[in-house]
């Protein structure tokens, strides 16, 4: 069911639809090189395919699984000959060119560079992390996006009326409630959705007399499936970073959503509750300090109880963290100090605060003139400095008007205004 024709391709109208990228590069028989990056089952070595027949050039397939410079080299000759023969063009199919370390890639680099092979390479990991620099200069990168349930649906009904390459043949009908849960079980992927179409239609049963994959049918074929989730890959990364700003953003519902979409890929819960850890700390912080009691326990719970009770812990510490106020002052004063101590050198500790537990100690000054802050009014010594004496005063923590950080906000600025320091509320 592999489409001969942009008319019988599927899905990735940004890309194929009238006046789009590749429409006019197909119909107008040009040639560049190009990256193809994509989920699975979305089409990148049909439009492959599609590309070079409608320039006439040889087309040369390799994966990259098994491919190695010897074969690259192979059709690097084929291509030189193809060339001299009859001026024919030949574009190089790369399957899964992420496979290939960098020093592989630089084999065909070359021959790219001077016309002898079209590139097109086909990706499912961010070709910005997989390809070098160099490759990626000399091609062009398209996105294709899983295909919509619709587009799913319409591609298994033209399997099942075409009789030449499809099933045809069989007679079967397929209801529309089971096309909807096979094209959804699918996942966007047109080669898993094909798959189980066929599955089902070995296994459908007679209605009114016709072989017929019923929801029930579609229900068992498509049971046990999961959505994608690469488990270290952009899926991965994405999920966990859309988890970790829905919390952020303060939606609870969203934040939940994409829990869920993890545990259902197989994420490792304990990832999860490792990361809500750190939301406690760089999102919600002092607005309110019971978050990362909260985010811990949830940790422990897991440790615990396993699956799928623990589950719920988590679950019950994100709903927390999205619902109760943030404040990131301190993750921000945090990299402020950081930064200063960086850049500022070994700034000797002012006398006054050094530790003095020896005689030749305090004759040298150390600890002279310090004021301990228990026994001076309100418990502060107004005036002592604490900071290096070559580094100003600065002010790395400003607490937000959120939360529990209303009221520390309000100590903080007594305190300082009392030691004479800089506004709380100024930048430094």
């Amino acid at each position: 069911m592999r489409p001969r024709s942009l008319d019988e391709f599927v899905g990735q109208q940004h890309l194929l639809g009238q006046g789009k990228p590749l429409r006019r590069l197909v119909e107008g028989a040009t040639l560049h090189s190009m990256l193809l990056w994509g989920p699975p089952g979305t089409g990148k070595t049909t439009l492959a395919r599609l590309v070079a027949a409608s320039c006439r050039a040889e087309f040369r397939q390799l994966s990259a699984v098994l491919a190695g410079v010897k074969d690259i080299r192979a059709v690097v000759e084929d291509a030189k000959a193809a060339r001299a023969a009859s001026g024919a063009a030949t574009v190089l199919f790369l399957d899964e060119v992420h496979r290939f370390n960098k020093a592989q890639q630089d084999t065909f680099l070359p021959f790219v560079e001077d016309g002898t092979l079209v590139f097109v390479g086909a990706t499912t990991e961010n070709p910005s992390f997989e390809v070098n620099g160099a490759l990626l200069s000399r091609a062009r990168i398209y996105l294709l996006k899983s295909l919509a349930p619709a587009d799913l649906e319409a591609l298994m009904r033209r399997a099942l009326a075409d009789s030449e390459r499809g099933l045809g043949g069989l007679g079967v009908h397929l209801d529309d409630a089971a096309a909807d849960r096979l094209a959804r079980a699918a996942d966007g992927d047109a080669r898993r959705a094909l798959n189980l179409l066929e599955v089902a239609a070995d296994v459908a049963v007679p209605v009114d007399g016709r072989p017929t994959i019923t929801a029930e049918v579609a229900a068992e074929v498509a049971a046990g499936g999961f959505r994608r989730f690469d488990k270290g890959g952009d899926q991965f990364y994405d999920q966990i970073s859309a988890l970790h700003k829905s919390v952020r953003g303060s939606d609870p519902d969203a934040a939940l959503y994409w829990y869920c979409r993890m545990l259902d890929g197989g994420c490792d819960p304990l990832y999860v509750a490792r990361r809500v850890v750190r939301m406690a700390t760089e999102d919600v912080g002092l607005a309110d300090p019971r978050a990362l009691t909260l985010a811990l326990e949830a940790w422990e719970t897991y440790d615990r109880l396993g699956s799928p009770e623990g589950e719920l812990a988590i679950a019950q510490a994100i709903t927390y963290l999205a619902v109760c106020a943030k404040s990131n002052a301190v993750y921000v004063a945090y990299k402020s100090a950081r930064a200063d101590a960086e850049n500022s050198g070994t700034l000797d500790v002012p006398l006054h605060i050094r530790n003095a537990p020896t005689r030749v100690m305090k004759e040298l000054g150390w600890g002279q003139g310090y004021r301990y802050d228990p026994d001076e009014p309100e418990g502060l010594a107004a005036g002592q400095r604490y900071f290096p004496d070559e580094l100003a005063d600065r002010t790395y923590y400003h607490p937000v008007a959120r939360g529990l950080e209303i009221r520390i906000r309000e100590a903080v600025e007594r305190r300082r205004a009392a030691r004479g320091g800089p506004d709380p509320g100024a930048s430094r």
